[in-house]
């Protein structure tokens, strides 16, 4: 089955997967499937929003190529696709986890990311609530990378699916433990304190697929203890276009 038509289905398919899992053993139990913020996160974000900023950056990469021809190089077309997915998936988490660390400490980056950390209740579909700047940034990044450097089209769908599945899986209510592979590969047990109010100063487990840069760059945090809660301490607006405006508001009057 081609990559176009597979890669909806693996993404449906995980996220049917992990809601049973969320159903079956939830870390946070007695969270409602339709919490607060559900169809905002669904509909809003991980629909409209996607559907919409994956049109405005398949035309900004377009128009990039275009003017520096760079996809026609062809640098990473003759790998095969399991490394060029493989390459793909370290190079750009490592970069997220640096791009990520860096809006936790600056002011500017953390007023597009904050929205995704307003959500209160962490789920399975949580993780798609990003303020749209935010997205155009990563997501130029991580496609944009992909496509000047060659990468087939096929790579590119998969490493698109694994980031899908995966950002759903991280954020999920799922109570699981990794044992020894979560020095490696992330998820939900880590991932959870990250969004959690009583994290530690500075903020922590920056990672996404990887865990194994918050371990090797002295970010990592996974106590025995639960999360007192998730979200801002600050109130924040509930709507998508208020949520958007939100970011943009004067410094001096978030201060008073």
């Amino acid at each position: 089955m081609p990559w176009p038509i597979l890669a909806p289905i693996v993404i449906v398919a995980g996220a049917a997967a992990i809601i049973a899992l969320e159903r079956w053993r939830p870390y946070d139990r007695g969270q409602p499937f339709l919490r607060d913020g559900f169809w905002l996160d669904l509909v809003t974000y991980a629909l409209f929003q996607s559907y919409f900023l994956a049109l405005v950056i398949n035309l900004l990469i377009g128009w990039i190529d275009g003017w520096t021809g760079a996809s026609r190089h062809g640098l990473v077309s003759g790998w095969p696709i399991a490394a060029q997915v493989t390459f793909f998936v370290i190079s750009h988490d490592l970069y997220i986890y640096w791009f990520h660390r860096l809006q936790h400490g600056n002011r500017w980056l953390w007023r597009l990311h904050e929205a995704h950390h307003s959500a209160r209740h962490v789920d399975w579909i949580a993780g798609s609530r990003s303020h749209s700047f935010e997205i155009l940034i990563n997501q130029s990044i991580e496609f944009g990378a992909m496509i000047l450097l060659g990468a087939s089209v096929e790579a590119i769908l998969i490493k698109g699916t694994i980031s899908a599945v995966w950002g759903m899986w991280i954020h999920a209510n799922v109570d699981v433990r990794g044992g020894r592979l979560q020095w490696v590969i992330n998820g939900p047990e880590m991932h959870r304190w990250h969004h959690a109010i009583d994290h530690p100063q500075g903020g922590s487990n920056f990672g996404t697929k990887l865990a194994i840069w918050d371990w090797i760059f002295g970010t990592a945090y996974r106590p025995a203890k639960k999360p007192a809660a998730y979200g801002l301490a600050e109130a924040y607006p509930r709507g998508y276009l208020e949520q958007q405006a939100f970011a943009f508001r004067p410094f001096e009057r978030f201060a008073r």
